[in-house]
């Protein structure tokens, strides 16, 4: 009498159940074994504390400004005067290099703050601030290019405005930028 090897429900079941035990383990291995390599990628804390900076608005007086230090390059903070608010929204956009609105260089609702990164976008110079230039705004003198009130090129070699960084305001004194 021959025997016949016939498939057992229950080892079928149990053999699939072991395979998909194994296969999970030997994932959960690899995301493991591999998980410190992705962590190393992350940035530092020395980087992160760089990442951004709160400034505190209230000494400022209105028509002054001051340059704080964010990720290595100069910020100008600049408490706009009613009048620079009304000679930066005045001009006709579409006569810039680099058009732009003023309400676009703004927080709404916080016009009298501009934040704007102090490097030319010529050559990487650091402009004067303390309303220079012909503009009452900024003036690069390694080239000669004059930004207007809202940081926008108005004459010389830089192609684009100065740069608005990522900022917001924490309350109406204080902002993170960054």
């Amino acid at each position: 009498m021959s025997k016949q090897a016939t498939a057992n429900p229950e080892d079928t079941n149990r053999r699939d159940f072991i395979v998909l035990s194994a296969t999970a383990m030997g994932g959960l291995g690899a995301v493991g074994a591999l998980w410190p390599f992705v962590d190393s990628m992350n940035p530092s804390a020395d980087v992160l504390a760089l990442a951004s900076v709160e400034v505190d608005l209230s000494p400022i007086a209105e028509g002054q400004e001051i340059k704080v230090m964010w990720r290595g390059k100069p910020v100008y903070i600049r408490h706009r005067t009613k009048a620079d608010i009304d000679d930066a929204r005045s001009v006709d956009v579409a006569d810039l290099p680099d058009p732009q609105q003023d309400a676009d260089r703004v927080i709404e609702g916080h016009d009298q703050w501009l934040v704007m990164v102090g490097v030319c976008t010529h050559l990487g110079c650091v402009p004067l601030g303390g309303k220079k230039g012909e503009f009452g705004g900024w003036f690069c003198p390694c080239h000669g290019s004059h930004y207007d009130t809202s940081g926008r090129i108005r004459k010389g070699p830089a192609p684009k405005n100065l740069l608005v960084p990522d900022y917001s305001f924490i309350d109406d004194t204080r902002i993170k930028i960054g």
